[in-house]
């Protein structure tokens, strides 16, 4: 019986790792969305969508680890039919389209596709939400956008390939899947402010009793998350301003990574010229307990996000938990958090218009400029007013009250809005609402007998049929090999240059029952062997034939009737 809240998992370990030394956004929503759905999702199996069963033995670590005592049952990735047992495949990432042509092997109607999206702006991300109008995608998929801005850029995307596709082809019925806005979680009990951590980890950062600590957290790079200027400038007068009126001292922790040097120095050798007169301290944010202490020693969280590559931002909701007041750009998915006024303060941003960047797109397109320089240009160009932040930052500076009241509003927003219980409601929503569309909405590109499912991934067998001098049929006559047997085909699975072809190959023993029937029956038709096996084994043996052909196992000679007239030509 299908469990229209429950999904099948696709797990590649990268893809949940917050551990690496390259820690992104993408690994911290990952493992956020698992941890939220083992704690609130309420189902009784956990379904791993995994190539391996030893790397769906590391998702039940994981998910132990985590504190689940759940059953796992292994989906083998292997088999695109799989995810019918829960009705739902889940991936974290966009690419649902090469899920689609997967699927459509097997039957359209078999399960929901949804993935989720987080860069936009990459090439590949672009192509694959551009592929969608092509793939065989359903009315009941969705591709998950974490912001309304980013449902706009899918929906532009769409919109220009669509006409592309109209104009090219005369396109005029085009399938898209659903577009939900469900917004990135956080675990809101793991940021409770409390006084004792707040006062040991001040004492650990030997901040003062009147102090102001600023807070950034996410990763270091000036090219590709946040230029720092703005902050920088705006923290600088600010701490005049405080120094006039003999204020208080005042402190900017970043907490992240550093990709190389030259990012560091950049940062360092910045904040010593443009902010000299705040103490600035930059910690590992790729260190939990770390990104901890800087929560709890905060008393204003700021991210000046200028750059394309950003959808969400996570850490904003994060200090919305931790009861931080934030000062941040009205810019992307910050405008779905951050009420202005309310929570935190939002900074006005400045682009130029349509029309003026062509160029950077081109030169991304034809791999000019790496996705890395694509960004760190084109986001040289969205202005955020250092005098706007220096007024920001003074004003919570200044008010203690002010303070509180946004970071108690922020705090109870992050309970009610996203907290990863009221996420994982939505998505568990979501899947019932497309179970209902899979079981009523007419099916789009549905598969005639004979087509393949994917006309750029065609069967080799069929792609290269006119390669080989023959192609083996049912009335094909099969020998043993003198000396052939099942233990002979395990002597030579033990080299390298053959037993790599295991996963593939027919069961061994299968293998060593075919051997051992033509020892026995001598010579059979591939007809007559194919015979003796259950109908759902036969397609792997029937090509595992040719193969202990190739291993000198058996012997292949074509069917009588083709002998006979190769016979009489000579």
């Amino acid at each position: 019986m299908i469990d229209a809240a429950n999904a099948a998992i696709r797990y590649h370990p990268e893809s949940f790792d917050t551990t690496r030394h390259k820690l992104m956004g993408r690994h911290a929503a990952g493992e956020g969305f698992l941890k939220g759905f083992l704690r609130h999702g309420g189902v009784e199996t956990l379904h791993c969508y995994a190539p391996t069963k030893d790397i769906a033995g590391q998702f039940q670590r994981l998910a132990a680890g985590f504190g689940s005592q759940l059953p796992v049952r292994w989906l083998n990735e292997g088999d695109a039919a799989s995810p019918a047992t829960p009705g739902t495949l889940y991936l974290p990432d966009p690419g649902i389209a090469a899920a689609a042509w997967r699927r459509r092997a097997h039957g359209q109607r078999l399960y929901s596709i949804t993935g989720v999206t987080h860069t936009t702006a990459s090439a590949g991300a672009m192509d694959l939400i551009a592929s969608l109008l092509s793939a065989p995608v359903q009315a009941w998929d969705a591709l998950i956008c974490t912001s309304t801005v980013v449902r706009d850029t899918v929906e532009q995307v769409l919109y220009q390939q669509q006409d592309y596709l109209a104009a090219r082809m005369g396109a005029a019925h085009f399938v898209r899947p659903q577009l939900p806005i469900i917004p990135l979680g956080v675990d809101t009990d793991a940021f409770q402010p409390g006084t004792e951590r707040r006062a040991a980890a001040r004492a650990a950062l030997r901040l003062g009793e009147g102090d102001i600590a600023v807070l950034f957290v996410g990763r270091l790079s000036f090219h590709a998350k946040a230029h720092p200027l703005p902050m920088y400038l705006g923290l600088e007068r600010a701490a005049q301003a405080l120094a006039r009126n003999g204020g208080k001292k005042l402190h900017l922790i970043q907490v992240g990574w550093f990709a190389n040097d030259f990012i560091e120095t950049g940062f360092r050798q910045g904040a010593a010229t443009f902010c000299p007169s705040v103490n600035c301290v930059f910690l590992d944010g790729r260190k939990a307990d770390i990104r901890q202490r800087g929560w709890q020693a905060a008393d204003i969280f700021t991210s000046l996000s200028d750059n394309f590559q950003e959808t969400f931002g996570l850490t904003p909701i994060e200090a919305m938990a931790a009861g931080l007041p934030g000062v941040v750009t009205d810019w992307n998915g910050y405008r779905d958090t951050i009420r202005d006024g309310i929570d935190g303060i939002r900074l006005p941003t400045l682009i130029p218009r349509g029309g003026l960047g062509a160029d950077f797109a081109d030169r991304h397109a034809a791999g000019l400029d790496s996705y890395d320089v694509y960004c760190g240009q084109s986001s040289q160009f969205v202005a955020v007013d250092p005098n706007a932040a220096a007024r920001a930052y003074l004003a919570l500076i200044e008010d203690a009250d002010l303070r509180r009241r946004m970071g108690e509003a922020a705090r109870q927003r992050a309970v009610e809005v996203f907290d990863w219980a009221v996420v994982i409601r939505q998505y568990q929503a979501l899947w019932r609402e497309l179970a209902e569309r899979r079981a009523a909405s007419s099916e789009s590109a549905g598969l005639s007998a004979g087509q393949p499912s994917n006309p750029a991934r065609i069967d080799p067998f069929i792609a290269f049929e006119s390669y080989a001098a023959d192609v083996l049929g049912a009335d094909h006559l099969v020998a043993a090999a003198p000396g052939s047997d099942g233990a002979r085909l395990q002597l030579l699975l033990q080299s390298p240059i053959i037993a790599y072809m295991k996963p593939m190959a027919p069961d061994t023993d299968d293998c060593a029952k075919i051997l051992g029937d033509l020892q026995r029956r001598g010579m059979l038709s591939v007809g007559d062997i194919l015979a003796g096996f259950p109908e759902i084994r036969r397609n792997r043996i029937e090509r595992g034939l040719v193969w202990l052909a190739k291993l000198g196992l058996v012997v292949i000679r074509p069917p009588a009737n083709q002998q006979l007239l190769q016979s009489g030509d000579q």
